[in-house]
């Protein structure tokens, strides 16, 4: 039986070795035909022989893309980098997932160094935790606002191959194609060849108003305005002077004035939105430090008066932190990243309880606090709806009283933790000493 059992192993491995064998005859066959050769000697050269950062990037945009945490991310810093790489999904894609994987190369060992030092006091780690959301938005804006920046300073430089193209071809479209042709400058040839392309079109002052909603800065916005009335109704001399040349001087001395205003802004607040979180990266340590040395600062730390100081402590330092963002913010690339059409607020309004709910709080239409309503959102510019604005509010006051009920109940636990366990003597600190020496 054994025997047996053997001779059909050994019988069906001979099978598929003459199976593997024929398939292989079979295989290199079609690859030796004319068109395998022909697709072979295409790719020789171009793939990558070594090691690539931009192949990394592109496989990390896939990895980030399916990863639900980051993927909000991702898209946010997309959207923005979009407006300055026009049509190009390659760069787009290399520059998203670089900026994030650098991101997260600063908030991960920071995260590590949080959970260090507050492992023991969880209140103190939960809000650190979330204090680092705010920070991946900032570091992902600073690296965004360099490549816009750098845009900036590519334009100046553009406006002058402008001038003498201008010279050369006495033509606004010919001079822009002319020096469009500038592939050092990536960023700004593809700008150029959009406006060249606006210029050229059937309706240019349609397709004007296109590019005016995503062009990366006023600054283009008024370069391809200009242009596109200098080709639409011609040139003038004021002073023997090119009325053009002399609105691109104009635009030039702007530009100018803006780089000089950014650098003095990154000069002067760098590194504080960083400086700005180490108070209360210290709380836990110099609490440590405290209770170890003076026994009598246990009893401050773990009561009510503690909780509460270091509370206010995290709240001041947020507010710092924000008007830090807030002054260090030059409008570079200024656009809404936020999903307009279908965001989160038109999801809930559409389940059936919620929009009942809704509708209680929001005011009646022709009533005055909607038109109060009404024209705070036309004078502010916002693109949300009234009832998007009604459960953005719901839902911070939900928020609101969830938290505080929270504190209120720790701060309690405290207090009645601190009847039973606090010393019922006072203790003279100076005395003390004094007696010991």
């Amino acid at each position: 039986m054994n025997t047996d059992l053997i001779m059909y192993i050994l019988g069906g491995a001979g099978i598929l070795f003459v199976l593997i064998i024929v398939a292989f005859l079979l295989i290199k066959r079609k690859m030796n035909n004319s068109e395998v050769r022909q697709i072979q000697q295409l790719r020789e050269g171009t793939e990558a022989s070594s090691f690539s950062m931009e192949i990394l990037f592109q496989k990390l945009y896939i990895i980030y893309l399916k990863t639900p945490f980051l993927k909000k991310y991702l898209l946010k810093v997309r959207r923005r980098l979009e407006i300055i790489n026009v049509d190009d999904e390659y760069l787009t894609r290399k520059q998203a997932a670089s900026i994030l994987t650098k991101t997260l190369a600063i908030i991960l060992p920071l995260t590590i160094v949080i959970i260090a030092m507050t492992h023991s006091n969880t209140l103190l780690l939960v809000i650190l935790l979330l204090f680092e959301l705010f920070m991946v938005d900032t570091f992902m804006d600073g690296m965004v606002n360099k490549l816009d920046n750098k845009l900036l300073r590519e334009q100046i430089e553009f406006f002058s191959e402008i001038r003498h193209a201008y010279h050369e071809f006495n033509m606004v479209e010919e001079a822009i194609y002319q020096v469009a042709q500038d592939d050092e400058k990536p960023e700004m040839s593809r700008q150029a060849e959009k406006i060249y392309e606006v210029l050229i079109s059937n309706d240019p002052e349609s397709e004007l108003e296109k590019y005016y909603d995503i062009a990366p800065n006023s600054y283009l916005k008024e370069f391809a305005g200009v242009s596109y009335l200098t080709k639409e109704f011609g040139d003038r001399k004021i002073d023997k002077t090119s009325l053009y040349l002399k609105n691109l001087n104009n635009i030039t001395q702007e530009m100018q004035l803006e780089i000089l205003k950014r650098d003095k802004l990154d000069y002067t607040f760098q590194s504080l939105s960083v400086i700005s979180i180490v108070p209360i990266l210290a709380l836990q340590p110099i609490k440590n430090w405290a209770m170890s040395q003076f026994s009598f600062t246990e009893s401050f730390y773990n009561g009510k008066t503690g909780f509460i100081v270091q509370i206010l402590i995290l709240i001041l330092t947020f507010v710092c932190y924000l008007l830090i963002g807030k002054l260090k913010d030059n409008g570079s690339t200024a656009m809404s990243t936020k999903n307009t059409e279908n965001p989160w607020q038109e999801k809930l309004y559409r389940i059936g309880f919620i929009k009942k709910i809704v509708d209680l709080f929001m005011p009646k239409e022709g009533t005055k606090e909607d038109r109060n309503l009404k024209k705070k959102m036309k004078d502010a510019a916002t693109k949300d709806k009234k009832q998007w604005i009604y459960i953005n509010r719901i839902f911070l006051c939900i928020i609101t009283f969830v938290v505080s009920i929270f504190l209120f109940n720790y701060i309690h636990t405290l207090v009645i933790k601190g009847v039973y366990t606090d010393p019922t003597e006072d203790y003279d600190v100076y005395r003390s000493n004094v007696f010991k020496g």
